[in-house]
């Protein structure tokens, strides 16, 4: 794609996230390139932008072929392949994109592509937050069933963390859990500071896999 007027985009990666993105911005008027390794996802894209590619080796010669180079803004939509990302990303800069945006499904990924100089996202959390935060303010959240096993759920404090920190309590790497909210006493806190101490009837709405939740309440 040569270098046109107004913005375009490039979006590499089309999961959910990049497929609905690039339509998204499809839609809207913008010039967007699409890139996956997958015949399939780019032959439905096909219907959204001329500018549709296969490309199973997302090097940066391969980028230069495709024309990202051209694009005003390149988002990274591969959370998952934390060394793909990370690699696209660096090929995306190194092409001279003014503006790159990476997908992170980990704060450790996302530290790591924000010091490459990538803004970085977290869709999933993100959205995960914005819902819990909708669902928190009706006042009717007991657990909600996302996808692929993953949950929000309200637990109460159990007595083995009150007292504790949130950063002793190592919820996150025991688990794999992230608390999204902290209530108590009818009040919600969406901030939830490392030193936090958990108190009596605090009750933490977290987003996580269901077996993870269940064990965590077992044993807390």
């Amino acid at each position: 794609m040569k270098k046109k007027r107004g913005t375009a985009y490039g979006v590499i990666g089309l999961g959910r996230f990049g497929t609905a993105l690039a339509i998204a911005l499809s839609q809207a008027g913008k010039e967007v390139i699409a890139v996956d390794r997958s015949e399939e996802k780019i032959k439905n894209i096909r219907r959204y932008t001329d500018y549709a590619f296969v490309a199973e080796n997302l090097g940066i010669d391969v980028l230069r072929e495709i024309g990202i180079q051209n694009c005003d803004v390149a988002i990274i939509c591969i959370g998952e392949k934390v060394d793909v990302s990370i690699l696209t990303t660096m090929s995306a800069l190194e092409l001279g994109v003014p503006h790159v945006i990476a997908k992170a499904t980990s704060e450790e990924q996302g530290a790591v592509l924000k010091k490459l100089g990538a803004e970085v996202v977290y869709p999933e959390r993100d959205m995960a937050l914005r819902l819990g935060k909708k669902l928190i303010s009706d006042n009717f959240l007991d657990f909600v069933s996302l996808s692929n096993n993953i949950e929000i759920r309200q637990i109460p404090v159990g007595k083995n963390l009150i007292g504790k920190s949130v950063q002793e309590s190592e919820i996150r790497r025991k688990y794999q859990l992230n608390i999204i909210a902290l209530e108590n006493n009818s009040e919600t806190n969406i901030e939830i500071m490392p030193d936090y101490r958990f108190k009596h009837n605090d009750i933490i709405v977290v987003i996580g896999k269901t077996e993870n939740m269940d064990k965590f309440e077992e044993e807390n």
